[in-house]
């Protein structure tokens, strides 16, 4: 169960932080609104999740995977450039939670 709130977190994170981006500083009321639905939710399904998992390990699931959704999706809904260097700082992110991974056992 804690991985599958670990996993809900995650996408309220991911549509935490795009719809900050679409809320144009909270003067778009929708985009507001689903801002904070989308930061309650986040930390609301990390906090379950983290009554199992080791906090080394679900915060930072939480937030490389939200910084992989930001990268990505950026892309996708408002055109950001998809650079070689961000590419790679993405994978870095990556293989650093997969180093904490394998730290905890």
């Amino acid at each position: 169960m804690a991985w599958l709130f670990l996993a809900l977190a995650v996408v309220f994170e991911i549509v935490f932080a795009m719809s900050m981006k679409a809320s144009d500083g909270f003067t778009n009321l929708w985009a507001s609104i689903t801002t904070l639905v989308g930061a309650v939710g986040g930390i609301g399904f990390l906090t379950l999740a983290l009554r199992t998992l080791p906090i080394s390990i679900g915060y930072p699931i939480w937030v490389g995977a939200g910084a992989l959704g930001a990268v990505l999706f950026g892309a996708v809904l408002f055109g950001e450039p998809l650079t070689a260097l961000k590419l790679a700082s993405v994978c870095l992110i990556i293989a650093g939670v997969i180093g904490l991974k394998f730290a905890a056992g």
